[in-house]
């Protein structure tokens, strides 16, 4: 049997997100040095003025520090692998969360915004899974797959960090299209299945919606919708490439568009599924409480396999880590005197002398 990689902790590579902005400041304070240095002299003066300074020996140090870097960070991930597979038998149901990714969802009512919020709690409902196989599904005009159903509980959470209102090239608000879609990839035996709509339910096309639940209903698929949004509402968010805010969208007229939650659609999608509508708030989003219900269900016993010994490899990183910060360490710089003797960060044929 294959070893199988997993890291424990993947939560922590996004601080891999720090070494290409470690990369922006060396390169704008190497910049700035530079230009300080043609306030008091001209350029090709450098290796006289400062004859013991190395640009790529510099280069070269900067390099190791952000490897060791990337090796703490994977260390602390703490890369495993799982030779040991064994068969269990898990009791559960399928579900299929389908998350409204359009613009609105940006909009902070909720806190720190309906959609951040959103995958807040759905990380929570994943740390309750047992023997339950989960999927997720992305929707604006249209709907996408975004997870297949699987017990794989920790690549569900590494989708789901991914999930942004970018994850969609148009908008809107398809609701009806994420039910069919969950409705056509689940899996074709006889666990109970679900499907959980989070929503501000500002879905132009009602009926479909209204048509796709009852259908899911007949084939006893339960449909439960959770409300994210205020009655009041709240202006949308717009924000650049960077993920810096611009102001709020407007009108044609240039009024601030305001998104109000539509509580009584969100309400007849779930009682036309069977299931049940919780409006969400600051508080709780209400995703645990239609869990419960859902746990209700007659529940299927399956077979399925399952690496159940890990060993832990963030030894690996750590010693590589440890080595290169001793090579930082015993690096300075500027050269020392005996290193002018040696060519190993200089050019062919250069000379200091």
């Amino acid at each position: 049997m294959e070893n199988v990689l997993r890291f424990e902790h993947p939560e922590y590579l996004y601080g891999l997100l720090v070494i290409p902005l470690l990369i922006i400041l060396y390169i704008v304070i190497r910049l700035w040095q530079d230009k300080t240095f043609r306030r008091f002299a001209d350029m090709g003066m450098r290796e006289y003025l400062v004859p013991l300074r190395s640009g790529r020996r510099g280069v070269f140090k900067f390099v190791v520090f952000l490897l060791v870097i990337a090796c703490l960070i994977l260390g602390l991930a703490n890369l495993q692998s799982g030779s040991k597979m064994e068969e269990v038998k898990r009791e559960g149901i399928d579900l299929y969360i389908a998350v409204d990714v359009s613009n609105s969802m940006n909009a902070q009512d909720i806190v720190p915004s309906r959609l951040d919020r959103s995958k807040q709690a759905i990380n929570n409902l994943i740390g309750r899974l047992q023997g339950d196989r989960l999927g997720v599904i992305v929707f604006a005009e249209k709907a996408f797959v975004q997870l297949p159903i699987t017990t794989d509980y920790a690549a569900a959470k590494m989708f789901l960090a991914s999930v942004s209102t970018s994850s969609v090239a148009s908008q809107g608000t398809a609701i009806g299209e994420a039910i069919n879609l969950a409705v056509k990839s689940f899996n074709d035996d006889e666990r109970s299945k679900a499907i959980i709509i989070i929503s501000d339910g500002e879905d132009h096309e009602n009926e479909a919606a209204m048509e796709a639940a009852r259908e899911a209903s007949k084939k006893g698929i339960r449909i439960y919708t959770i409300g994210m949004g205020l009655p009041d509402g709240a202006p949308i968010p717009e924000y650049n490439q960077y993920g810096r805010m611009l102001g709020y969208k407007k009108d044609k007229s240039g009024n601030t568009i305001v998104t109000r939650l539509d509580e009584e659609m969100l309400r007849r999608i779930a009682d036309a599924g069977d299931g049940l509508y919780v409006r969400a708030s600051n508080s709780n989003v209400g995703l645990e409480k239609i869990y419960d219900d859902i746990s209700k269900m007659d529940k299927t016993e399956i077979d399925t396999k399952v690496f159940t010994d890990y060993e832990d490899r963030y030894q690996w990183f750590v010693g590589a880590a440890i080595v290169l910060l001793l090579i930082v360490i015993f690096m300075s710089s500027g050269k020392k005197a005996w290193e002018t003797r040696f060519s190993i960060f200089e050019r062919k044929g250069e000379s200091h002398e």
